[in-house]
């Protein structure tokens, strides 16, 4: 008796199962929200495989990289993100933050300065130059910094005026 062999088609879509960059962003949000900064990252890293043109894909990555003490590792995604938004102010003063944490003060402080080229009113910008500039020993322009920065809201400027006597 012969065998009769049949074969039956199978169907594969191989998009029907696959994510896009962007869902593995959000995925990687959804996991950076909850403090999972491993996981996120690996979405991450899966978004910027997909989509490496995306710069902020690179900057939250580049947060949780910093929030695991991995500065050198954010400082080279917040370099990715600035590469491909040069105009974004954020970027400039996340890595000027990591650059403070690593003790690379005068590079931070560059940072800081082209954030305030970007957004003049940038409270942040000027506070996080602030301890910059204390770190350096410049410490009548770190309280002129703090000044600037309270007078634009920032709350934290308010204590550190009040805590470093700045006059």
């Amino acid at each position: 008796m012969k065998s009769l062999i049949v074969f039956i088609p199978l169907l594969i879509s191989i998009n029907s199962n696959s994510q896009s960059a962007a869902d593995y962003f959000r995925q990687g949000k959804i996991n950076y929200n909850n403090a999972r900064y491993e996981q996120a990252i690996e979405q991450y890293n899966q978004a910027i495989l997909l989509d490496s043109t995306d710069a902020n894909y690179f900057l939250q990555r580049g947060f949780c990289k910093g929030l695991l003490k991995d500065y050198q590792g954010a400082i080279a995604d917040y370099s990715s993100a600035i590469r491909l938004n040069p105009s974004d102010q954020f970027a400039y003063v996340s890595r000027g933050s990591a650059k403070s944490k690593i003790g690379n003060f005068s590079e931070a402080i560059d940072d800081f300065n082209q954030a305030l080229v970007l957004d003049p009113d940038y409270a942040e910008a000027y506070n996080n130059r602030g301890f910059a500039r204390k770190a350096l020993g410049r410490f009548a322009e770190a309280c002129e910094d703090w000044k600037i920065s309270r007078k634009l809201g920032n709350e934290e400027a308010k204590i550190i005026l009040k805590n470093n006597r700045c006059k």
